[in-house]
């Protein structure tokens, strides 16, 4: 079968990456094009635009790229209708995806949406469109169906594709010996990986590393950024700068500050205890208050439907609030607290196999249908 996929951030692009190799073992003859990074690139096919130049954070940063948005969705429209491919995997990225999907209805192309939009979370009527322009949504939310179900939506529910990528990690055991780590406890940062979120996040994450003299710091880098790109924010600070290799760091590390999003998860499920940051332009988070009826913005807390993690958002996330929660989660009973509810995050996320599962229900539903 011919597939096109769509991811159009770093979490997409590692889910991307993975359901890609699972569909190769389940369909020999699998063909690839997509939008997506490196990890979709180094399962094989056509990269037709790389992640880094679709993804736009907050509301106010869509509407000032938008030339460049609609620019990147016409040829991404155009490019679906010329390849013609047996399904359309949209992965996440709703914004963007979901007109796609809109489009590839109208052309008669099948469309198979990996991980749902977050519409539980603001203008839940959203799921009216869904129904009408994607033929099957796989779920990795356990708490995705019984919303879906309540529209007259049913969907498959396929666990968690992080689950995947961390029991298919292997631990580098030299990585504390290489980045000179070993004589004291590790401190990780993960900014993100979109350059709003690295701007907005990382020089109060730098900020904080002078009252912690008896720690290493690590930056969690996005590939698709280079070295001198990090080092204007850096400066003298002493922090270590690691690409590409967030899961060997999250092994080692004895706490965390973390931009929200898929980070937080994977933080959570290493059993790493974490701070959560959040700061994004003042008339998106304006817009977002209003809009947004959940209470929580990370993962870890909306899976578990409780606090687990402290969220730093906007005036909150500043250099005297981060390090007095990162001292609470470096030692004592909040530490112990929240390694015993990351134990029962890990139970309720169940098995990994997530992108397997995926894979063979998309050959059941798609081929030769």
């Amino acid at each position: 079968m011919k597939y096109y996929l769509v991811a159009g951030e770093a979490s997409g692009d590692l889910h991307g990456a993975n359901l890609m190799k699972a569909l190769k073992q389940e369909d020999p003859e699998a063909q690839f094009r997509y939008y997506g990074g490196d990890k979709m690139q180094a399962e094989g096919g056509e990269l037709r635009k790389h992640y880094s130049e679709m993804a736009f954070m907050g509301f106010t940063e869509v509407i000032l790229n938008l030339r460049t948005i609609f620019r990147n969705m016409k040829a991404c429209k155009a490019d679906v209708l010329a390849y013609q491919p047996d399904v359309l995997v949209l992965i996440d990225f709703p914004g963007f995806n979901l007109k796609i999907a809109d489009f590839a209805k109208e052309h008669g192309i099948r469309v198979a949406y990996y991980i749902s939009p977050k519409v539980w979370a603001w203008n839940q009527k959203r799921v009216l469109k869904i129904k009408k322009v994607v033929d099957h949504m796989f779920c990795i939310l356990p708490f995705e169906v019984d919303f879906y179900k309540e529209w007259g939506m049913e969907v498959d529910y396929v666990g968690n594709p992080l689950l995947d990528a961390i029991a298919q990690f292997r631990p580098d055991a030299d990585f504390k010996k290489e980045y000179r780590l070993e004589n004291k406890p590790v401190i990780a940062f993960l900014p993100g990986s979109r350059k709003q979120e690295i701007e907005r996040l990382l020089p109060d994450m730098l900020s904080i590393t002078a009252r912690f003299p008896d720690h290493h710091f690590v930056v969690a880098a996005a590939p698709s950024f280079h070295e001198a790109y990090y080092q204007q924010f850096i400066g003298a600070a002493k922090v270590t700068l690691v690409f590409g290799r967030t899961y060997d760091l999250l092994q080692v590390a004895d706490a965390a500050v973390v931009a929200s999003g898929t980070a937080t998860l994977e933080t959570a499920l290493f059993h790493v205890p974490q701070v959560v940051v959040y700061r994004g332009g003042a008339i998106s988070v304006a817009i977002a208050r209003m809009l947004v009826n959940i209470k929580f913005i990370s993962l870890v807390n909306l899976i578990m439907d409780k606090k687990v993690v402290t969220e730093l958002i906007q005036e909150d996330c500043n250099p005297e609030l981060i390090s007095s929660n990162l001292t609470q989660v470096l030692d004592g009973k909040e530490r112990e607290a929240m390694l015993l509810d990351y134990r029962q995050l890990s139970a309720k996320m169940g098995d990994a196999g997530a992108s397997e599962r995926t894979a063979k229900l998309i050959l059941k539903y798609f081929k030769n249908n």
